[in-house]
């Protein structure tokens, strides 16, 4: 096979996918994720019930999707969001997510976290009470509908 053959095949090879992914990522308005700027979970209609509901809840006025969903700082929350977008990317192109939508148990565990860390001087009592497990407490076990409902 000739050099010049072998060059246009790489190039294809390499230049096809780049090409979709990057038509892709403009067409999925993909800078947009990396804002903290809560339109940007209503790029996918999925999630237009828990926008809606957040901006009419209490939690619209302190808290952004981006605090209450992902870690809060450093190499764990840009990780989180890697494997957010990641995840969310695939299901959302192949149509293999519930309707409506559910939490993972491990991105409920990320929102607990965020409640402790913000309400823990409202919370540290019940959170620490004797006879409960240390990071037992599960806060949308009672206040599921916080930031996405008529709890606020």
């Amino acid at each position: 096979m000739k050099r010049a053959s072998v060059v246009i095949v790489l190039a294809g090879l390499l230049g096809i996918p780049a090409g979709v992914g990057a038509f892709t990522f403009v067409y999925a308005k993909g800078f947009s994720y990396l804002s903290p700027d809560p339109r940007a979970c209503v790029n996918c209609h999925v999630m237009n019930p828990q926008y809606e509901a957040w901006l009419k809840s209490g939690h619209r006025h302190v808290a952004t999707c981006v605090e209450c969903h992902l870690p809060h700082a450093g190499l764990a929350k840009w990780m989180a969001k890697g494997e957010h977008g990641v995840r969310h990317s695939v299901a959302f192109t192949l149509q293999n997510f519930k309707e409506p939508i559910e939490i993972t148990p491990r991105d409920r565990e990320m929102v607990r976290a965020n409640c402790l860390r913000c309400h823990q001087a409202l919370v540290e009592a019940v959170a620490e009470a004797a006879g409960r497990a240390h990071g037992s407490l599960d806060c949308m076990h009672c206040h599921a509908d916080v930031g996405h409902g008529a709890g606020g």
